[in-house]
């Protein structure tokens, strides 16, 4: 087993009636879901990550709060490991990338949310640190976002990012591709 499946931030308050709703956030879900049934019954290593907010004043993913635990959706597995980060990037303080070398883990399959911060920023550190990765573009979601007085679509952020990550750092390809 060389290639693992990491869902990012796959939490209750980005769904619908969460702190921080992420459009698409359950047809992301189901698509990971799709992913976890593929690399369970393959065999494969699968990590889950949960972001906590510790900023004073955060509003959503606080510590233990209902919005910061996994979906049902993509509940993990026993034996599935969880990590808890505090940054955008998944392996910054985690322990993360040892527990993936440790297992001799050299590819990764990443989805979740969000696709502008979380998903974007674990995508060019697991580069960094040597990974061969594809994302799973249709699971993962993205908010809207302004700049300038532009207002982009979610659709289009996700669309956005998905491009930019495909054209260094990995290959952006749809959970059907991944699982046949």
């Amino acid at each position: 087993m060389s290639e693992a499946i990491l869902l990012v931030d796959i939490q209750n308050d980005y769904f619908p009636g969460g702190k921080f709703e992420v459009p698409g956030a359950k047809a992301s879900a189901e698509k990971t879901a799709q992913l976890l049934k593929y690399g369970r019954e393959n065999r494969m290593l699968i990590a889950h990550i949960r972001h906590f907010s510790t900023k004073p004043g955060a509003s959503y993913l606080i510590p233990e709060s209902e919005g910061s635990f996994i979906n049902d959706t993509v509940k993990p597995a026993n034996g599935e490991k969880v990590f808890i980060k505090n940054y955008p990037n998944s392996f910054r303080l985690t322990g993360l990338d040892e527990y993936l070398k440790g297992k001799g883990i050299k590819k990764l399959i990443i989805c979740g949310m969000m696709t502008q911060m979380c998903v974007d920023t674990t995508a060019r550190a697991a580069f960094d640190l040597g990974y061969e990765l594809r994302v799973a573009a249709d699971a993962c979601a993205a908010r809207p976002m302004t700049f300038n007085g532009v207002t982009v679509t979610a659709e289009m952020v996700n669309a956005a990012f998905m491009g930019a990550i495909g054209s260094v750092f990995a290959k952006c390809v749809s959970t059907e591709e991944i699982t046949g």
